[in-house]
Order: structure tokens, then sequence, then C-alpha cells
């Protein structure tokens, strides 16, 4: 499309040699033509390791054929090297704009600064990248990971406002130590809880955020504190369920003895609702796609756009979660 809308200006700049009207007539066409070519989007994904990130390549590849934009999508299978490559091919094939995944924080400068000498505006989206010049994209689109532990803190402290007597001694299951999400969770959910003495930590460990790690770290505890943990706060999804196996192993009711609230808002995590096991789930959404097409048009139609676009997202607690399972796309 870039290609086109070069010969577009060509003719254009032809046409204004011949007089006024014909220029102001030419400059019409020139952009009526370019707004009907779809536009070309280049797409890198980290990878397609887990049903979240799956669920984001489909959202992002439906809204592109949704919007009739030509989408270019290469996955990056977790590696630096190989979205780099993509990012390049990208370049070279002229697309209107690249967004990308990132698979790390860092190493993006030299490519961002290739796309834009090309002239072709860039958008991340999901992980924030650490950039060594302003301007090098144009925009993030990703959650708002201290928001979700904001979430998960106020939808507690409503919990506890309703039950005066009762004690709420918190256990933290984190995910990665030192990653951005890590970080950010655990601060929104200690601002939450920050000006409620009943709300107390008791403990908080990182790690693989995986059913294996939840499992072994809340068996730890259980045997450590027995009942006097009565709060799990999960960074994931697979995390709850771990804690939610080691609840049971240790003869209590997850969702009943210990609530259990965790941030993802995956299928699984709906069915431990329905199940009475989980309860409350704090939605870390994968389905960007509408919200990343219609970001793409904003920066190329020259709009001013948001540095940060938040992806929308919710708060389902259990009573909700009948109802809401069926339409859960990951």
């Amino acid at each position: 499309m870039k290609a086109l809308r070069r010969t577009l200006l060509a003719a254009a700049l032809i046409a204004a040699a011949s007089g006024p009207a014909a220029a102001a007539a030419a400059a019409k066409a020139a952009v009526a033509a370019a707004s009907a070519a779809p536009l070309v989007i280049g797409f890198s994904q980290a990878g397609n390791d887990s049903a979240w990130r799956n669920a984001n390549s489909a959202s992002i590849k439906t809204a592109a054929a949704l919007e009739g934009i030509t989408l270019k999508f290469a996955d990056a299978g977790d590696s630096r090297e190989s979205q780099i490559a993509a990012m390049r091919s990208f370049i070279a094939q002229k697309v209107d704009l690249i967004a990308f995944s990132p698979v790390a924080e860092s190493g993006w400068d030299m490519v961002l600064r290739e796309a834009q000498a090309a002239g072709i505006p860039v958008l991340v989206a999901g992980q924030a990248v650490e950039a060594g010049g302003l301007g090098l994209y144009a925009a993030f689109i990703g959650s708002d990971f201290a928001e979700q532990g904001r979430r998960a803190g106020r939808w507690l402290a409503a919990r506890a406002a309703a039950a005066p007597d009762a004690a709420f001694n918190i256990v933290e299951l984190q995910g990665a130590p030192g990653s951005p999400a890590t970080l950010a969770r655990s601060k929104g959910f200690a601002q939450a809880i920050a000006a409620r003495p009943r709300l107390k930590l008791l403990h908080a460990q990182g790690g693989a955020a995986s059913r294996a790690q939840g499992r072994q770290a809340m068996a730890a505890w259980l045997k450590a504190e027995g009942r006097n943990i009565h709060v799990v706060y999960a960074h994931s999804d697979q995390l709850a369920m771990g804690a939610i196996d080691a609840i049971g192993e240790a003869g209590l009711k997850p969702g009943r003895d210990v609530l259990v609230m965790a941030i993802g808002g995956s299928r699984a995590a709906f069915e431990a609702m329905v199940a009475g096991k989980l309860n409350v789930a704090v939605e870390c959404s994968p389905l960007i796609g509408p919200q990343l097409m219609q970001l793409a048009r904003d920066v190329l139609a020259g709009r001013r756009v948001p540095r940060w676009v938040t992806t929308a997202e919710s708060v389902f607690p259990a009573d909700a979660a009948a109802g809401e399972l069926a339409r859960r796309r990951y």
C-alpha cells in the first residue's frame, strides 16, 4: 500500500502542473483511492505456548479480517532473534504499520530505529519494552497490572466489610520474581488493602506461574500455618488451580474454608468458580484484536493517541461465572 500511495502522490504532483483545478481533483482522487486500499499490518507474536497466547493471536487475526486489514502474521517461537528478523522482513515488505508482542523487555532499539527510518509506525502489545529514546514506537496496548492487583484487593476489602468479625490472613502466589507484572500486581494489591488492618499478608512467593508451583507453595504454607490461612491471592489461573489442589489435599474446602482469588480469567478459572472452588477472577484479557486494529487506524490517520492504551478487562465474581462461561474463548 505504501507503493500505491507514492504512485498516487506522484500523479497528484503531475496534475498540479496542469493548474489548480486539476491539482485539486487529482488530490481528492488520490485521497479516496488511498483510503479504499486495504491497510497492511505486520504482526510478530511472541509465541504459541499457552491457551492465552493462542487466543491473543486468534483475536488479532479475526479483528483484522473483520476490519478488511491485510495481516502479515509471524510467530517468533519465544525467540527475540526470530522476532527481530520478522520485523525486518515487514520493513522490507513496506507494510503500513508493525505491531509486536515482545518476548523480552529490552533489545529492540535497533530494529525500532530501522522501522522509524523507513517511516513505518510501530505498536507494542502485551508487554512494554525499554526503548532508548522517545518516539521509537507510537503506542503501547496492554493490561494495567497494578490495577489488576487493586481490583483483587478491592474485591477482598468488600468481602471483609461484609464479614466484620472474620479474620483475613492472606498468602500471595506471585509470578516470575522481579517481572513488571509481578511487581505491579503486588503493589496494586498492597495499595488496595493498606487501610484495612484485618487484611494481613502472611507470606508471598514468586516463581514459575504454573499449577505445580502453586500447589507446592500452598502445601508448604498450609503445613506451617494450618487454618490460619484464609485467603489466597494468585497472580495467574494456573497458580490458583495449584493452590486449590493443595487446599483440597489438606482436607479443606477451597472457596469456602480458604477464599481463592486469581488474576487471569481463563475458561478453567470460570469452571472452578462454577464448581465453587474459586471465588473471583480478575481478568487479564488476551482479546485485544479490536482495540489494536482501531489503534492502528488512528495512528495511520495521524490522530493523537494515548501513549498507553489499556486493555478492556473486567472482574468476575463466582456468582457471575455460570452466565459467562459459554462466552470464554480461552
